[in-house]
């Protein structure tokens, strides 16, 4: 039987500890919201401070409900909150649907892009997921424009499914399967 988690576990690697969010980490979610390197492919507009702090709230509460959700990312050598990954689902109105499947995601703030963190903090959290998940298959969807995260996701066993639109935007639908 598959153990249910309440709050998310920490995980580490050599660079990064997975944890759960803490409230003083609003204020540097916030900032990353509002960057445009980083929204540029997560919904392509900023996020307002009410909007970060909805999303914000809604990480303990997956892990709450179903057992999985995502973590905070902090860098192990300064302690500082430098972005987020995990599962989670949001009962996208999306074709083909993928209701009921863990849906990996992952951001990192600016100044962390290309060190190779998004794909270290994947393969720990996939490493989690292949023994705690429930469901053997995990999807992700990522903007066509997006080919930092389409080849990371490739690396990582993703393989494109399909080709759709989520709130009218193109995104390409990746499926893998555990293992």
């Amino acid at each position: 039987m598959t153990q249910r988690f309440l709050a998310a576990p920490v995980l580490e690697t050599g660079r990064i500890v997975l944890r759960p969010h803490r409230l003083d980490d609003f204020e540097a979610y916030c900032a990353m919201g509002a960057d445009p390197a980083v929204y540029r492919f997560i919904g392509g507009k900023a996020r307002t401070r009410e909007e970060s702090w909805q999303r914000f709230l809604r990480h303990g509460g997956m892990w709450s409900m179903l057992g999985f959700g995502f973590w905070a990312i902090e860098d192990k050598a300064t302690g500082r909150f430098i972005g987020e990954a995990g599962f989670h689902d949001l009962k996208r109105d999306i074709t083909p649907s993928i209701e009921g499947v863990p849906e990996a995601g992952w951001s990192l703030a600016s100044d962390m892009h290309g060190q190779g963190l998004a794909t270290e903090t994947m393969r720990r959290m996939l490493d989690w997921g292949d023994e705690n998940l429930e469901c053997r298959r995990t999807v992700c969807i990522i903007d066509p424009a997006n080919e930092a995260s389409l080849n990371m996701a490739a690396k990582l066993g993703y393989r494109e499914s399909a080709r759709t639109a989520y709130h009218e935007q193109p995104v390409i639908l990746l499926e893998r399967q555990q293992g």
